[in-house]
């Protein structure tokens, strides 16, 4: 039982994460000036819904509460940065996307430190991962984009 209240604690943590990544996107997609960006982070915020949609099933499977539509504290206060930012940027593409950059930096550590955990079952394990290297998926294109921008203001 101990094992499962863990799990249902690591689960609900990921499930701030996705919320914070949808609202981070989609704060990312209004805020950016480039046509590209806009629809690449719109997709991404869809994109973490979905993962949103996966970690409440899986939540109430094991017996939690999934009722976390609005994301983390600290989400909140990176959602917020990302508009204090680009009020003074003037919705600069490379300001946003060093701030989809930290975003995604710290999902990636967060799904480390819950596959970390040796009490989940395969599936479970499997559902984490995949999203896990979505998410890494989207920090290297973010990344690669990064470059690009970095001289467009």
């Amino acid at each position: 039982m101990e094992a499962n209240k863990k799990i249902i604690e690591n689960l609900n943590h990921l499930l701030a994460i996705a919320n914070d990544g949808k609202e981070g996107y989609k704060n990312a997609a209004e805020n950016a000036d480039a046509a590209e960006l806009k629809a690449l982070f719109t997709t991404y915020s869809i994109q973490r819904a979905e993962f949103e949609m996966e970690l409440k099933t899986t939540i109430r499977e094991h017996g939690g509460d999934a009722d976390n539509e609005k994301g983390g504290p600290l989400g909140a206060l990176h959602r917020t940065w990302i508009d204090i930012k680009t009020v003074f940027t003037t919705n600069d593409n490379h300001a946003v996307i060093d701030a989809v950059i930290t975003g995604e930096k710290a999902a990636v550590e967060a799904y480390d430190e819950v596959l970390s955990d040796e009490n989940m079952g395969f599936d479970l394990r499997q559902m984490l991962i995949a999203q896990r290297e979505d998410i890494n998926e989207c920090l290297k294109n973010v990344q690669n984009l990064e470059e690009r921008y970095a001289h467009q203001k």
